[in-house]
């Protein structure tokens, strides 16, 4: 057996790197830094507690750490360590009065010693500016979002097949990306309200340059926006209004490739001599290119090219820093296929143009944010470095999907993607809530808490089905509970609020129902602003401590803590009345205040029962201080 299954999940050791533990959430080079972590008597007595730190690549113990402060059972332990470098792992021993040695990590406790991989990770990088925790993303994709009577004056691109707003979306097969609803910007700037309703105070878009696809990916030129979208003044007067609003605006750049329409592109395929050669990985005499997954409608960049540095994201006169500066003033960029940028056979130059992406944009606007986009595991290159925070699917989205998948599903149409049927789903299974614990976990593991605090939680985008469509019925609510109650930035993907369904990537990119086009169910937009405003009336839910308190098939329970509050969430999937806690597992619990869910603790003289009705979410809020 082995230690962790020694203690209930509650009463486990507890570190995160949160300020709660580590008090200088900045450091700078040589900062001497206070470390500490918690432990539960029901641990067993302890002799001492040491830090084991890197330094010049080597390990070395800190000063045997002092109890500070004890409260209830726990024992809090403090030492004190050196930033020699710019980064530094660390991780806790224990040796009991037993004799024992047990070593704590991001993983938890362990009777061998761990890998230095999964070690606590500190570092000086700059993290994202101090709006970016208190984030409440609402990602649009222009062509679906709204129209407004501006668009009516465009022709249909030759590209495109134009289609009615209350039309079915084509969702497999040809005409996928050339299906054109005409959403623009004029639009979103006509239903801002209705994201303030939400909460929302920052609006993600989709790319907005000039492409031959309604998705816009394929960019024929970032030296201006769509006029099919509204153009330059569209955007400058969406991002003025939204800013008037409370609410920032982050876009979506592709430092991964061009389509071939690009202006760059076309001055160099076939023209070996062309300036623009070097931009992309030509052969044959510019005839032959390399390309996204090889996809011919999108060539990729050659970040050799000094050229191309220059053009595309270095300095101020970059593609980069242009939508930054006035009369635009954007807030920040979402990268997308940010894990692929740079890299091809034996070259890799990944992290290079991610920290010269971040550079230009600091010299800009120091305060904007840059997230990127990974599909798979970004922990261990996602530090701050480069990417500010992750787009990723697999420590919060995979988790949650497989708790809630309904495997009993029948009216999935043909061409839907199914829990395992996409790759980045990597033929996940339907799990109890042990299994979301043990693969939330080991998926942030890696992660520096200030990059965790940033990295985006969608329950879907516009690359993946709609959760709604493929969890149990009535999900739809605790899942978005967990969003807006973990750690990292929840993101409502539009169209959620409404309901929508969305069996694959495609057809989750459904045309708002504004005017009741199509069949929706408004109950989630309630429970939406609901939680956004739980979530920014509460700041252990933007930078607080996360600590698993209990998890079985059909329940989870966390505390999210910053030493000015505590909140509680208990969240079930199925019933569970076994949800029972020892009562100083969270100081001051008889002054639990519920803020959803309506649901009320059970106190007694040592324990606390918290309600597991079926697919029920509730929060409390507890004073930090008695």
């Amino acid at each position: 057996m082995s230690v962790f299954d020694k203690l209930p999940l509650a009463l486990l050791p507890h570190h995160d790197g949160s300020a709660l533990y580590v008090p200088n959430q900045n450091p700078k080079l040589l900062d001497v830094l206070k470390i500490r972590i918690r432990i539960h008597k029901a641990l067993g007595p302890v002799k001492e507690v040491r830090v084991r730190y890197s330094e010049s690549g080597e390990a070395f113990p800190s000063p045997v750490a002092k109890v500070v402060k004890r409260e209830g059972g726990w024992s809090w332990y403090e030492t004190k360590i050196t930033m020699h470098n710019p980064k530094m792992n660390y991780r806790f021993m224990f040796v009991m009065a037993s004799g024992e040695t047990l070593w704590y990590n991001t993983l938890g406790l362990h009777e061998m010693i761990p890998a230095d991989i999964n070690d606590f990770r500190l570092n000086t990088f700059s993290s994202a500016p101090a709006w970016g925790k208190n984030a409440i993303m609402y990602q649009i994709f222009p062509d679906r979002f709204a129209r407004s009577k501006h668009a009516d004056a465009h022709k249909t691109p030759s590209w495109a097949i134009a289609k009615n707003w209350g039309d079915e979306v084509i969702g497999t097969g040809p005409g996928t990306s050339e299906q054109f609803f005409g959403g623009d910007l004029w639009g979103v700037i006509e239903h801002l309200d209705h994201l303030k309703k939400l909460g929302v105070n920052l609006v993600y878009l989709t790319p907005i340059f000039p492409a031959r696809s309604n998705h816009r990916y394929d960019a024929s030129s970032f030296a201006e926006v769509d006029p099919l979208l509204g153009g330059g003044k569209a955007f400058s007067a969406l991002i003025e209004a939204a800013h008037k609003k409370g609410m920032r605006v982050i876009g979506d750049l592709t430092s991964n490739h061009s389509g071939v329409g690009h202006e760059w592109f076309q001055a160099s395929f076939k023209k070996p001599g062309a300036r623009e050669s070097d931009f992309y990985y030509f052969s044959d005499k510019n005839t032959k290119y390399d390309s996204w997954f090889g996809v011919a409608s999108l060539p990729k960049f050659n970040w050799k090219s000094r050229e191309l540095r220059k053009r595309f994201i270095e300095g101020p006169t970059s593609v980069v820093a242009r939508w930054l500066k006035a009369p635009y003033k954007m807030d920040g960029w979402r990268i997308d296929v940010a894990n692929m940028t740079g890299r091809i056979r034996d070259e890799d130059m990944y992290l290079e143009v991610a920290q010269v992406i971040r550079k230009t944009m600091v010299e800009i606007n120091p305060d904007t944010i840059m997230l990127g986009e990974y599909t798979g595991d970004a922990a261990y290159e996602v530090q701050g470095d480069g990417w500010q925070g992750a787009m990723t699917y697999s420590n919060f989205t995979k988790p949650v999907w497989r708790w809630f998948y309904n495997e009993n599903a029948k009216s999935r149409p043909k061409g839907a993607q199914g829990l395992p049927g996409f790759s980045m789903w990597d033929g996940a299974q339907k799990a109890g809530g042990r299994e979301l614990v043990k693969s939330y976990t080991q998926f942030i593991a890696g992660f520096p808490w200030h990059v965790r605090l940033h990295n985006m939680n969608p329950l879907d985008t516009h690359d993946i089905p709609r959760f709604k469509s493929y969890a149990i019925k009535g999900a739809q609510k605790v899942a978005a509970g967990l969003q807006f109650t973990f750690p990292g930035i929840p993101v409502i993907w539009a169209g959620d609020e409404f309901g929508l369904d969305g069996f694959n990537g495609e057809s989750s990119r459904t045309p708002i129902p504004w005017n009741n086009e199509r069949p929706h169910d408004t109950k989630m937009i309630e429970i939406y602003a609901t939680l956004a405003k739980i979530r920014r009336g509460n700041s252990a839910l933007n930078d607080g401590s996360m600590r698993f308190l209990y998890a079985s098939e059909e329940a989870l329970v966390f505390v999210r803590e910053n030493g000015k509050q505590s909140i509680l969430v208990a969240a079930t999937r199925g019933a569970d009345n076994k949800i029972v806690l020892p009562r100083d597992v969270v100081a001051n619990i008889s002054k639990a205040e519920n803020l959803f869910g309506g649901g009320k603790l059970t106190l007694s003289t040592s324990t606390v029962k918290v309600p597991g009705e079926k697919l029920s979410l509730n929060i409390w809020r507890l004073p930090a201080k008695a």
